[in-house]
């Protein structure tokens, strides 16, 4: 059973990364609670991408790195930690300096340095932005380090790879990927004698069991969803519907199927109260919540389980998110790149090589239940499905059957902001649902230019 799993793990991180691909050529993640993201200034025209110096070795004299980061935050900084010690050992001429800005800030902050000329060696950057800097041309084409190093390809799946190209040109690596997933105290689904989530379910059996650990006690809480771009987008193709029309030429923010399902989350909250308000959260975030054992269900990323395995004291599991008239489910991947001005770029690609395809790196993920590695070696995925909790860590990779990924346009950030503005609205009860999301229509349409 256990190579069965295996070999379906694999198939499924084959079709992630062309999906990656295509995405990533349009171009126009609580991850799956962001909110922020940004695109490097626009305001001076750019020089083209320049290549390195052809090298067949890393560089000698003793180099210092800077590297920009944001997935290395909070308690996954000891892990990012771990594997620059193990790279400081393997190149000890070459010395990495960790920058880590959390989420919310880190884009801002990139986006206002890179116009400066003042970003990092390296830098990490999201599925969603990195094309939009790449087209900014403030990225170094790393083809020729590949060539001048004899990289084996073959350590990284090709697809996943080329996701991180644009126009030809490879500008990253794939550090890691993510998706989100439903994840449960079992505890309280015991108490309320609810059934357990399976990967069947569909909003109807959620919103069921919500309801029944909501009814345990004023202090314990059904769900929480976080309403915000990210989710919202997800959620809207679980009901069939979309942002925008089939060529990206226009919005269709306010249409039914989206006011069903943005009605929905909104009455979760307001009417039957299975998630909290923001008053009662009293300042308490959601995972906080969760280990605390007042909450049935979370839908977060596996981004979670590290917390999760030293913090949770209760017995928890995870399945596949629950869709309506179809599944739908979140893929995040971050990507390794190398700013075109640095001067010790060589030693920028070894470390962002490291971080993409060591399998030192790939280990100490695994080990600390930190997202995925993007690499395909066998013993290394395999011990990934073999580590609990959870039990059900095959679910991470049965929901990649059902992936999608945000409408990337140039002008992401503000369409994420200028929707979460309104969604906010709606979910504290300052419009509704109707209103939310046709105000919402007509501010994007006003303000976004589409293709």
């Amino acid at each position: 059973m256990v190579k069965l799993r295996f070999v379906k793990a694999l198939t499924i991180i084959v079709i992630i990364a062309m999906v990656s691909v295509i995405a990533a050529c349009s171009g126009g993640n609580d991850k799956n609670a962001a909110e922020s993201s940004g695109t490097p200034s626009a305001s001076d025209s750019p020089k083209a991408s320049e290549s390195p110096k052809e090298t067949s070795e890393a560089p000698e004299e003793n180099v210092t790195v800077k590297f920009g980061n944001f997935s290395g935050a909070g308690d996954t900084a000891k892990y990012l930690t771990q594997m620059q010690e193990a790279f400081e050992k393997e190149h000890p001429n070459i010395k990495i300096e960790i920058e880590t800005i959390a989420y919310g800030d880190y884009f801002t902050q990139m986006q206002t340095r890179v116009a400066a000329g003042q970003a990092p060696d390296a830098y990490e950057l999201n599925y969603e932005n990195f094309v939009s800097y790449a087209k900014k041309g403030v990225l170094l084409d790393i083809n020729p380090f590949f060539e001048a190093t004899q990289f084996d390809k073959s350590t990284l799946n090709q697809q996943a790879l080329n996701a991180f190209s644009a126009d030809g040109t490879q500008y990253g690596m794939p550090g890691s990927f993510s998706n989100v997933l439903l994840i449960y105290n079992k505890e309280l689904f015991a108490e309320a004698n609810a059934e357990l989530p399976t990967n069947d379910w569909t909003w109807k059996e959620f919103d069921d069991a919500a309801a029944k650990i909501r009814a345990l006690d004023k202090n314990t809480f059904g769900v929480f969803q976080p309403i915000q771009f990210h989710e919202f987008y997800k959620l809207v193709q679980q009901n069939d519907g979309s942002l925008l029309n089939a060529d990206k030429t226009a919005f269709t923010v306010n249409s039914p199927e989206n006011v069903e399902t943005l009605q929905r989350l909104v009455d979760r909250v307001l009417k039957s109260n299975v998630m909290p308000t923001q008053a009662q959260l009293s300042g308490v975030g959601d995972w906080d919540l969760f280990k605390a054992g007042r909450l049935g269900m979370i839908v977060t990323g596996v981004w979670a389980f590290s917390d999760f395995m030293q913090n949770v004291k209760f017995e928890w599991d995870v399945a596949v998110e629950p869709g309506n008239k179809k599944k739908a489910t979140h893929f995040f991947s971050n990507g390794l790149v190398i700013n075109k001005d640095s001067k010790v770029a060589e030693a920028a690609f070894e470390w962002i090589k490291f971080l993409s395809s060591s399998k030192e790196a790939a280990k100490i993920r695994v080990d600390a239940g930190w997202e995925l590695p993007a690499v395909t070696y066998p013993d290394v995925l395999e011990a990934y499905l073999k580590t609990t909790p959870p039990a059900n860590r095959q679910a991470v990779f049965d929901s990649l059957e059902f992936l999608v990924t945000p409408p990337v346009i140039e002008q992401f950030t503000e369409m994420a902001d200028i929707l979460g503005i309104h969604l906010t609205a709606a979910s504290e009860g300052a419009k509704s649902a109707q209103e939310a999301l046709d105000d919402a229509q007509k501010e994007l349409t006003d303000k976004i230019k589409l293709q």
